[in-house]
């Protein structure tokens, strides 16, 4: 299995981005009138900085001009930083993601041309624009019946000489408000293809996700309108990435809102004093410490077992590792155990983990949103069930030239 002892360069990650966490994110994230106004405003200067750090490349591979960091070491960083704020974290969890995913796929013409900006600007994040509006009504999982797994894409991409015309409505988009490439899956006269569009481009509109704000980072509404972008922008890629072998970036986004809380529970039990000594010396305060504690770090070994498990795909092949989407896995028992986490930390505080302008309420908010966006866990769980039974699903493939 993977080794525990961090490397020294895993180590250097983890205290330089904790020390930057600690001294430019918290200090703007975690102000109090911030909080009360529940101003989830991203922070774009700190942002930017984590991008001058490298963080934004931290994923891509070191022969395409990225920082070439293994699966683990984005999870140690990811957390570090989700620690401070989670939409700073989510949205370069997904711009690593993405890299990893768009950069190696592409073409050498379409990696001259978009490869260079995505390196050189350090506001340069990246979308992909898969989900169409009522999805949820239109997909799902048909348990262990081999339908289920048709895409229903609205969205067309016409060919018009030697340009696509793209037409329809992404909704749910991460990263979309502040993302300068996105890949947006059409339908083509080949089937649904991935078919990458700058920011820029003539009849494309971003716009915030209407409705209630139950998301993290930066997610927006997506809008294409005789959209037109050259035919070698089609990206020759597959599906989502084996949920086996799926790097848990969003996991650890879940497991640093988890730290936090923890953290600030720790410390206030230790500075309230009630009946003559520290709240954490009262034995109903510590076991709820000591549940909180077991909860993260059961659910940590989870998660950094899938990230072991993207980097050594060959575990699965000699049957190191049971064949099972371990990073599912890891979705759905960390969004639980963070969730109960941060309710027993708010616990701690009695009736002060509920006011506006402490940062608890924040933590439990950022936790539910785990556990109740995307697929939920129920969906997530048919999907372990066929791999416990051995249910093949055939992963869908997109189109290419």
């Amino acid at each position: 299995m993977y080794n525990l002892h961090l490397t020294p360069e895993q180590l250097e990650f983890r205290d330089t981005v904790r020390s930057f966490v600690n001294d430019e994110v918290k200090p703007v994230t975690l102000k109090a009138d911030r909080l009360d106004l529940a101003d989830r405003t991203l922070p774009a200067d700190v942002l930017r900085k984590a991008s001058q750090m490298g963080l934004r490349t931290l994923a891509l591979p070191e022969d395409l001009g990225g920082v070439g960091a293994d699966a683990l070491t984005c999870c140690i960083v990811i957390e570090e930083l989700a620690v401070g704020d989670t939409d700073l974290a989510a949205v370069l969890a997904e711009t690593a993601a993405l890299s990893l995913r768009l950069f190696p796929a592409m073409t050498p013409d379409q990696g001259d041309r978009f490869l260079p900006k995505f390196l050189e600007d350090d506001d340069y994040h990246l979308a992909c624009a898969e989900r169409e509006p009522d999805a949820d009504t239109a997909l799902g999982v048909n348990y262990h019946r081999a339908g289920g797994n048709e895409r229903l894409v609205a969205t067309t991409a016409t060919r018009s000489g030697n340009d696509f015309i793209i037409n329809g409505i992404k909704d749910h988009v991460a990263n979309a408000t502040v993302a300068k490439l996105i890949a947006v899956e059409a339908q083509t006269d080949k089937g649904p293809a991935l078919i990458l569009v700058p920011r820029d481009t003539p009849g494309l509109r971003v716009a915030d996700q209407p409705g209630p704000r139950w998301h993290h980072g930066a997610v927006g509404r997506i809008e294409l309108k005789d959209c037109r972008v050259p035919a070698g922008n089609l990206l020759a890629l597959g599906g989502a990435p084996d949920a086996g072998r799926a790097i848990p970036f969003q996991e650890t986004v879940t497991i640093g809102i988890g730290r936090a809380a923890c953290e600030a529970a720790v410390e206030y039990a230790q500075l309230r004093v009630q009946g003559g000594r520290p709240i954490a010396q009262h034995q109903a305060i510590g076991t709820k410490l000591a549940d909180i504690a077991i909860r993260l770090d059961v659910a940590r070994s989870v998660v950094w077992r899938a990230a072991w498990a993207a980097d050594h795909p060959d575990a699965f092949a000699d049957r190191s590792l049971p064949d099972l989407p371990l990073s599912t896995i890891a979705k759905v028992y960390t969004a639980e155990a963070v969730y109960r986490a941060t309710k027993d930390a708010a616990e701690c505080f009695g009736a002060m983990g509920v006011m506006r302008d402490m940062p608890l309420q924040k933590y439990i908010h950022d936790a539910r949103v785990c556990l109740y966006s995307g697929d939920g866990a129920a969906d997530d769980r048919l999907r372990i069930a066929e791999a416990v039974t051995q249910f093949r699903r055939g992963a869908p493939m997109l189109a290419a030239e």
